[in-house]
């Protein structure tokens, strides 16, 4: 009972500090994509909501993937010394928290920005026309590209799904890698040992 009582802690004390990371990284992307968006033309607006939407489906892919991915050819990677296993198995190994950042912070954060981005470019095209105020015009543009950010992400995330189950160990191989560099070369701890 005690031992349920404490993990019960533990996930409390995540769930929180999670909750606290996507408020700000909310907070962060909506007010540069916002303020990208308001100063270029509605072409590079479509081009930034299109990266914020592939940034969701990567991360998305990169979440699934830890949580399909088995330790143990990691670990024979990392026998044989390959560059980033060691930080792949700690992927694995917290494969919960990993998969809750990709997934549920970037991927829904990604998710909301491309919407409001999305409603900007719009707006933009709109104005571009002269039809605002919830013309036939303004109200199809908004149709339009909503439909192709959802079809896109949710599309995207299929083929992220599959790729992550179907090669998650080569997924991680890489993202340790990524990893890897960032901590040996950059000083920037991404993981806890």
């Amino acid at each position: 009972m005690a031992k349920s009582k404490t993990q019960l802690n533990k996930a409390l004390k995540f769930s929180i500090s999670i909750a606290v990371i996507t408020f700000v990284l909310a907070a962060i992307f909506s007010v540069i994509s916002s303020s990208i968006l308001g100063g270029v033309g509605w072409y590079i607006g479509l081009v930034i909501v299109l990266i914020i939407v592939f940034m969701g489906v990567f991360f998305d892919t990169l979440g699934v993937a830890a949580t399909a991915a088995k330790e143990e050819p990691l670990h024979a990677m990392a026998a044989e010394r390959v560059y980033g296993a060691k930080e792949a198995v700690l992927i694995v190994r917290n494969a919960d928290r990993f998969a809750s950042f990709c997934n549920d912070v970037v991927g829904d954060i990604s998710g909301i920005i491309s919407g409001t981005a999305a409603a900007l470019v719009v707006l933009q095209l709109a104005r571009l026309f002269g039809h605002s105020d919830g013309s036939f015009m303004q109200i199809s543009i908004n149709v339009l590209l909503t439909s192709i950010v959802a079809a896109l992400t949710v599309g995207g995330k299929a083929i992220g799904k599959y790729l992550a189950i179907n090669y998650a160990t080569e997924i991680l191989g890489f993202v340790g890698k990524v990893i890897a560099v960032l901590d040996h070369r950059f000083k920037i701890k991404v993981l806890k040992k």
